[in-house]
């Protein structure tokens, strides 16, 4: 018996529709990285990309538990001395709402080229419309 290896050119790909409202941060996006990477799939192959295309509406309406919007930093650096830059949960989902989703799925995904692929799979809109009705997206419950 042969062990087998999914080819990504071989894989169909589907478009799943996430509505983000009301659920927590941390539980929506280790559900969306396991979609964008494959692992619900029996033909997952760690090396390739095998998974599906994710479309998160409503992400400015993402909950987050305890007192989490006030003590959650986000922190990025501009590479010059004394350039660290910080921002906080809650001025983050005012200024990009996108972002704060973006973050999460982005550290539950590998750190190599293979997981920059997997995260241009996530669509992600703060507000309840999307263009993209013509890919026919199910609907995922989480």
């Amino acid at each position: 018996m042969k062990t087998f290896v999914a080819k990504e050119h071989e894989v169909r790909k589907k478009w799943f529709l996430v509505d983000a409202e009301n659920k927590v941060l941390g539980r929506l996006a280790a559900q969306i990285a396991v979609r964008l990477r494959g692992k619900h799939k029996p033909i997952f192959t760690p090396h390739a990309d095998t998974g599906d295309f994710v479309v998160v509406v409503n992400a400015d309406k993402v909950a987050l538990t305890g007192k989490k919007w006030d003590s959650k930093i986000y922190y990025r650096h501009s590479g010059y001395l004394g350039g660290l830059k910080q921002i906080s949960a809650k001025k983050l989902i005012e200024k990009k709402p996108e972002d704060i989703l973006r973050f999460a799925v982005r550290g539950m995904l590998p750190k190599n080229s293979l997981g920059r692929r997997q995260l241009k799979k996530l669509k992600i809109y703060a507000g309840p419309e999307h263009p993209h009705q013509a890919q026919q997206l199910e609907a995922l419950e989480i």
